[in-house]
Formats: C-alpha cells, structure tokens, sequence
C-alpha cells in the first residue's frame, strides 16, 4: 500500500510539473524525457532547436545544494549560448528528497541532487558512504577520490543505473557534525540517545554502534523535534546545522568529522541518452566544471557557517582529541561487518575497492 501511495504521488508530481511547463514554456521547442528524443544522440542539435530542463535539490535557498546548482546551471546555459533553460526547485516545491528521486527514475525531472542517505532502500550499496571513518582528513585527498575513485564512478555507478539513475558526478558537503542535548565526546556516552538520521539502513547501524537510539525523521521536521524533545541529537554539515538554526535549541556541538555528507549530481538515463551528441558533452563539460567548485563552496559555506554559530548561540563547540576519534574508530568497525552482511558480494567488493584506493592516495 505504502509503495502503491508513493506511485500515485509520484505521477501526480509528475503530470503537474509536465503541464506546467508545457504552459509556461516561450522557446519554440521544448526537450522532454522520453523514448522521442533517442534517435538523436549520434548527430549535434540544430542551432534553432531550444531546452527547457528542471533541476531539483534537496536543501533550501542559499545552502550548499543550492550554490552548487545555481552554479551548474550558469554555466550549462552560458554553454549553449541561451538555447537550454532550466528551472531550479528547492527541497518542498516539487515533494521531499526521495520523492524527487521518484520523479527523476520516472521521466518527470531531467536533473536531480541524489544523496545516499535518501536513497539507501533504492541503490543499498550506496549506503557505503554511511560508514564512519571512510575517507581521508585531507579534503584535497577527498576530492582526488571522488574524481578517480573506479569503484564509485564504475562499480557503484554501474548499481544506479540499473534504478533508472545516471551519477554524473559524487561530490561532498562537507563532513558532517554533531549536535546533542548531552556530550557525546566518546562512544560510552551515546547510550539511548535519540539521534535523528536520515532514513538510512546503515546511518541507523553506524549509531547503533555507539548503542545510540536512531531515530529517522525528515529533515524539515528536525528543528522541532530538537525543540519538543523528541530527538535529542542530529547530524549534518556545519553549513546545515546553521541554516537550520539547530544550535538554538542544542547545547553542544561536536566537531568530529565522523564521515562526509555525500551527495550526486544525477540525469534520467533515457532523457540524457535521447540528446545530442554536442549537448550531452556541455553537460558532462559542466560536470567537470563544477568539481572544484563543489569543494570551494563547502568549505567557504561550512567555514562561515562556524563563525556565525559561535557568535549568535550559547553552544558548546566540543573537538574530538586523537583518544577519543581512536574510540569512535574501533567502536565503528561493528557497522562495516553490518554493510558487509547487507549487500553481499557485490558490494563488498566496492567497499573493499574503494577503501584500496583511499589508502593509496592517502599514502602519497
């Protein structure tokens, strides 16, 4: 019943947002997703023909996601000399996180934010980037990883596409901290606490470590569950926590960079294969683009978002010591066996891969 709920709303966000923009639309031709557009992919587009695209993100105005695809965006339409429009939806204009996700598998968006922590039932390997104490320190060794990494950008790629979804790029948000009610400095003292999470199998068996309570809810509703008392702790980047004004109502922050908030920048396969040749490659041109744009914007947004939080709240910023980032080390071990035991094979494999590859940028 649940699924066949999501289906209905889903079509519904779709026919909605097809006849909107067929009834706004002023560009003489428009591209829809669809078997229509396939045939044209070996030749270049027609100087005349025009686009008019849409490009849903998780986060509201003004965030991390929302710079980034302003940015995407700016230089697609500089590309194609005015030929492609596309219209951007913040998180709540078109439905929540994994709702957008449904529309972009089913045609209804051509480009989307798709980030693991929403998406953990649809492509379970992806759940991997849930695992605390993954990447490096360093996030120039980051960035390097995210760009070359073969068993993202193949292996795990691969898994997307056959959801419906095409990666064209995995970048981060930044690392994600911690707010609680309580100090959480070491693994001892997570005992109970009503952590809220994404709606993640492996975030909830990454707290579950800790003998935290995790407690999925979503992520317009955490203030006032933080408010109300009924979660106690949440997760986030810095630069989200500020926005979200979280420290208001919490009185410690934790900054212990557990792990990164990783997000993609996804098209619908059909709709991406159905362009052009010379449209397809502004698109992938612009994805190469904005790579280190993604990363000068997290650390510009997430280093700012620091400094107002310490001088509007009365909250505690609390840095983890090399002892206690060696506790939550060993005691995050118990989730790896857990992903493992999840996926199998498959993504087992990835996992193994991916952390080979970490440790040989690491040793450069």
């Amino acid at each position: 019943m649940k699924k066949l709920s999501m289906s209905l709303i889903a079509l519904v966000l779709i026919m909605t947002l097809l006849v909107g923009c067929a009834g706004n639309s002023s560009t003489p031709a428009t591209n829809e997703p669809g078997p229509s557009n396939s045939s044209s992919s070996d030749s270049s587009s027609s100087e005349q023909e025009t686009y008019h695209w849409r490009f849903a993100h998780e986060e509201n105005n003004g965030s991390i996601q929302d710079v980034y695809v302003k940015e995407f965006v700016r230089i697609l339409e500089e590309k194609s000399d005015g030929r492609i429009k596309v219209d951007i939806y913040p998180v709540g204009q078109i439905g929540d996180a994994t709702q957008q996700c449904e529309l972009l598998q089913n045609g209804g968006l051509e480009f989307a934010m798709v980030s693991p922590g929403n998406t953990g039932t649809i492509v379970p390997e992806n759940q991997l980037f849930s695992l605390h104490f993954l990447f490096s320190e360093d996030m120039d060794k980051n960035a390097e990883i995210f760009k070359t990494s073969k068993a993202l950008n193949e292996d795990l790629t691969a898994l997307y596409l056959d959801k419906n979804i095409k990666v064209l790029s995995y970048w981060t948000e930044g690392t994600m901290e911690w707010t609680s009610s309580r100090p959480v400095n070491t693994p001892d003292k997570w005992k109970g606490l009503k952590m809220r999470t994404m709606p993640s199998p492996m975030i909830v068996a990454s707290y579950e470590a800790y003998g935290a309570n995790p407690t999925p809810m979503p992520y317009m509703e955490v203030y006032s569950g933080l408010q109300l008392n009924m979660i106690e702790g949440q997760e986030n980047p810095i630069s989200a926590i500020e926005e979200m004004k979280f420290c208001e109502v919490q009185d410690y922050l934790t900054l212990g960079g557990s792990s990164l908030y990783v997000t993609t920048t996804a098209v619908n396969p059909q709709f991406f294969d159905g362009l052009p040749a010379d449209i397809q490659q502004m698109i992938l041109e612009t994805v190469e683009e904005t790579r280190d744009f993604s990363f000068q914007a997290q650390a510009d947004l997430n280093g700012g978002a620091l400094d107002k939080i310490t001088a509007t709240t009365d909250v505690e910023v609390v840095y983890l010591t090399e002892e206690e980032r060696a506790q939550f080390k060993e005691a995050s071990k118990a989730a790896y066996q857990v992903y493992k035991n999840m996926v199998g094979e498959k993504g087992s494999a990835i996992l193994d891969k991916l952390m080979e590859e970490v440790a040989a940028i690491e040793a450069k």
